[in-house]
């Protein structure tokens, strides 16, 4: 049904996304100091000292964590979708530049070791994630910069970093709080005094070029991302499919009972120095003092445990754990950077599994379903994804999505659960029946609270929003805010309707021949101005919220395939 949907975006965030649209269209590179103004204007929730004089630690951090340890050797970024891109515009070997990473953002970027920085992006939404966080990051940078200069040329900086009286006066001359100097140099770990001396001795002048801006070319990216799936598996064209989008980590741990089967070699592991911490957590949850879940902290520790195995053969153990139990991993090549896994549900072994998934699960070795989970992508590429999932494989069976947001109104580790979704790629206002409620995730939720029946928002991005944006969502009772549900339903939309999904309409989802969910796990309070995941991250705890929902899905799953095998 047609209707007229309210301005939400406020006038600066509209001329700022024009600026930086109107900027890439030029074949040249664009500096990054031509979106400064229009950048502070904006009045980002996420970058609230924009303006002001003194450095804005937690945006700058939100960048840090965001972009590879290569930055501060970083002069020019190009963006592309696919190596034919680059090779068209002049980098022909791109893959065979060192490939670099950022610690809280999932994307292919290669450095020369030069100047140049080569990001593969899946959709438009990775240049609204992109360019404010390259603004934000070269604002900040400069502000440093600035007062770096006005200290001796003679301070040896490696020094200073590790005297506390010195470490409290450096802070006070740089303006910043002593705590957020000190997480600064928490996530520049040992490269902390190398990086402050690199801003001392020169200010940030990056640039950026889009080397393709054609809607054909993310389209031919997602097609690369899933030939590469379907050249892994192919019988998951022939193959009924449940869908999940969450993580790496969740579905795998609960369905494959590696880290339960070697619960004695993690608990060993765990005694060892560097574990401290963990211990005296375990200690205590074996007391029952703390109502933490054994599995997610046995979970938690074998994340850390294969990152430096005593023992490298456990390696090879766990790859060939998940091999028996018909688990295939498809990491990404060619395109973006979006691992895949499918689970084949009659080579699970259900004893093996958590068991808060249930023991009643014989039934599934006759099953010819699969599972197919892939790391939550990035805004409007969740679209693109759903899409072609949905055209290449056998059948759809259910559509689940996993994923972070931002909270209006709970707290960091709630679980919201929505029923509505307005989309701001689209401007559709989706309704839709949601296949959770409180009672399927808080059984398995100790840290937070389940929020059902809520309004979500879809935005553009983490950097685009400010007061105003926030006030009239926050009015009409919509408190969940992310980046993927409403891609997510554009796609479902044309899954089930013989049309492409519309733009400003209010869009009834009731009905789909399909099961379809939709859970949120919060990772941020905006309206907690200067705090945000630059500020802190969920740690070990933030696992609890995301076991649970993941549970609650699987725990789905597997109702819904039993009905379908005892029908069939």
């Amino acid at each position: 049904m047609e209707r007229t949907v309210p301005s939400t975006a406020s006038e600066e965030i509209e001329l700022y996304l024009r600026t930086y649209y109107s900027l890439l269209r030029s074949s040249a590179e664009v500096q990054i100091r031509t979106l400064e103004e229009a950048h502070i204007q904006m009045r980002s929730l996420l970058h609230t000292g924009a303006r002001e004089q003194t450095p804005d630690m937690s945006a700058f951090i939100y960048s840090l964590l965001r972009l590879p340890d290569c930055m501060p050797d970083v002069e020019l970024v190009v963006l592309g979708q696919s190596p034919a891109v680059f090779a068209r515009r002049g980098y022909p070997d791109v893959e065979a530049w060192e490939q670099v990473y950022a610690p809280a953002r999932r994307r292919r970027c290669f450095f020369d070791g030069k100047r140049t920085l080569a990001c593969f992006i899946a959709s438009r939404s990775d240049i609204d994630d992109v360019l404010p966080m390259l603004t934000a990051y070269q604002i900040e940078w400069n502000k440093l910069h600035y007062r770096l200069q006005n200290l001796p040329r003679s301070l040896n900086l490696e020094k200073v970093l590790h005297e506390a009286g010195e470490f409290r006066r450096l802070a006070q001359s740089l303006e910043i709080p002593e705590d957020d100097f000190s997480r600064l140099c928490a996530v520049l770990d040992e490269r902390a005094a190398s990086v402050l001396a690199h801003i001392a001795a020169q200010p940030c002048r990056l640039s950026v070029q889009l080397l393709s801006g054609s809607l054909n070319e993310y389209w031919r990216a997602t097609r690369l991302w899933w030939e590469n799936i379907e050249r892994a598996c192919p019988e998951i064209v022939d193959r009924p499919v449940y869908f999940i989008s969450s993580n790496t980590h969740s579905v795998v741990n609960l369905l494959s009972g590696f880290a339960l089967q070697h619960r004695q070699a993690l608990l060993s592991y765990l005694r060892q120095p560097e574990n401290a911490d963990l211990l005296d957590e375990w200690n205590q949850i074996q007391a029952s003092r703390v109502p933490s879940s054994e599995e997610n902290f046995l979970y938690y520790l074998l994340k850390r445990y294969l990152q430096t195995p005593p023992d490298p053969s456990i390696i090879e153990s766990y790859c060939q754990n998940e091999v028996d139990r018909g688990i295939l991993r498809v990491n990404s090549q060619d395109s973006f950077d979006l691992e895949a896994q499918v689970f084949e549900l009659a080579s699970l072994s259900p004893e093996e599994l958590d068991p808060r998934l249930g023991r009643d699960l014989g039934c599934l070795e006759t099953s010819d379903a699969l599972i197919l989970n892939i790391d939550y992508p990035l805004g409007l590429s969740a679209y693109n994804i759903l899409a072609k999932i949905a055209e290449q494989v056998g059948e759809v069976l259910g559509v689940y999505v996993i994923g972070k947001s931002a909270t209006l109104n709970g707290v960091i580790g709630d679980v919201l659960i929505p029923n509505v979704v307005h989309d701001e790629q689209s401007q559709n206002t989706y309704l839709f029946s949601n296949s959770f409620d409180a009672a399927d995730v808080a059984p398995n939720l100790v840290y937070g609270t389940v929020l059902d029946n809520q309004k979500a928002v879809t935005v553009r991005g983490t950097f685009l929003q400010n007061d105003q944006y926030m006030d009239v969502f926050y009015r009409e009772g919509y408190t969940d805010i992310e980046m993927e549900a409403g891609p997510y339903l554009s796609a479902v939309y044309e899954m089930y309707r013989p049309q492409r999904h519309p733009t400003n309409e209010i869009v009834n989802l009731y009905g789909l021949p399909f099961d379809l969910g939709v859970l949120h796990y919060a990772s941020d309070t905006p309206l907690s101005k200067g705090r945000n995941l630059g500020a802190s991250n969920l740690s070990y705890y933030g696992m609890d919220s995301t076991y649970a929902v993941t549970i609650a899905i699987l725990r789905r799953v597997f109702e819904l395939e039993r009905e379908r095998l005892r029908k069939n």
